[in-house]
């Protein structure tokens, strides 16, 4: 095996995690609530003149099928790519909000029955994963396989953190305390991840599932009616204003695939 080949083999389809991936991370979970709002409840839902039957089914649905198509092209990539990745990390997010208020407010399960239901889906999502390949470590998403286990957990936990903030929010702290909930337990997160031996691939999916709660907080302060303690923002300008500042993010800071650990190291991770 050549040299080049070598490198290739030890490179992740999924990136480096860094400050710069948490950030990016954090900007596209807002969008995801703000964009998700924009068609499921500006143009399809409550807010319309005449609203849209079942606007939260057709989000889903729209944006579902985006994700499919996207995850799709993210497996069959050879290499790690970081505009098709953080694409199809917005779809996910868009998705799970539309998803969540489908099933939240359509079919009446509530914030803490979804909350419960979707936390036990991640946890299986990662069972599985663990089961089937010895890791969930993102370090080695590098096959097909890992990568459907990857964007499962994720689509999973995306839509939990719709629940989960919508849940925190509605039990009386608002959008803006719950947000600084979500923003203090990622903090201890971090603290935790330098200062003690805990596992980093915990700690990873740990941060992962709270960014999405903090950016759904964050988006739906921006865009509730101040009655409901919110900014009252256009959800429309909110989002288009996320997406110029995460395509920004992307061109300026360095975007690098994940290296995978030794093959006997990622058996035991």
């Amino acid at each position: 095996m050549s040299e080049r080949q070598l490198r290739q083999e030890a490179l992740s389809k999924v990136p480096a995690i860094t400050l710069g991936f948490w950030i990016i991370k954090i900007l596209a979970t807002t969008l995801g609530e703000t964009a998700g709002d924009t068609v499921t409840m500006t143009w399809l839902g409550e807010t319309t003149p005449h609203p849209v039957p079942n606007g939260y089914l057709i989000g889903t649905a729209i944006f579902g099928s985006l994700l499919i198509v996207l995850v799709w092209a993210q497996i069959r990539a050879l290499t790690f790519n970081p505009w098709l990745y953080w694409a199809t990390i917005a779809a996910s997010t868009t998705a799970g909000t539309a998803l969540a208020d489908f099933a939240d407010r359509a079919l009446g399960v509530g914030y803490p029955g979804g909350s419960l239901v979707l936390l036990a889906l991640v946890l299986v999502s990662l069972f599985a994963w663990y089961r089937s390949l010895g890791t969930v470590d993102v370090n080695t998403v590098a096959t097909p396989k890992a990568e459907a286990f990857y964007w499962l957990t994720i689509t999973f936990s995306q839509t939990l953190g719709t629940a989960l903030g919508d849940w925190i929010a509605d039990a009386g702290l608002g959008y803006s305390g719950g947000a600084l909930v979500f923003g203090a337990m990622l903090i201890v997160l971090a603290v935790l991840y330098f200062r003690t031996g805990i596992s980093h691939t915990f700690l990873f999916w740990a941060a992962f599932i709270l960014t999405r709660p903090l950016g759904a907080t964050v988006g739906d302060f921006l865009d509730k009616p101040l009655a409901k303690g919110g900014l009252d923002l256009s959800r429309p300008l909110a989002s288009l204003a996320l997406a110029v500042a995460i395509i920004l993010l992307i061109s300026l800071l360095p975007q690098r695939a994940g290296r995978r650990p030794e093959r006997e190291g990622a058996a035991q991770a």
